[in-house]
């Protein structure tokens, strides 16, 4: 885990949509995806 998946869940928290902490971020929405589920990965949670 590192700062930027935190802050990225953070964002995807706050904004209650993956696509809006995308573009929030200046992201893509698959980039995005895939972080989220690498982190979900390493917390062994859905």
């Amino acid at each position: 885990m590192d700062m930027d998946q935190l802050q990225y869940f953070k964002v995807i928290a706050e904004t209650g949509s993956l696509k809006k902490a995308a573009e929030t971020l200046h992201v893509s929405q698959p980039a995005m995806s895939a972080m989220l589920k690498k982190f979900e990965e390493e917390l062994n949670v859905e």
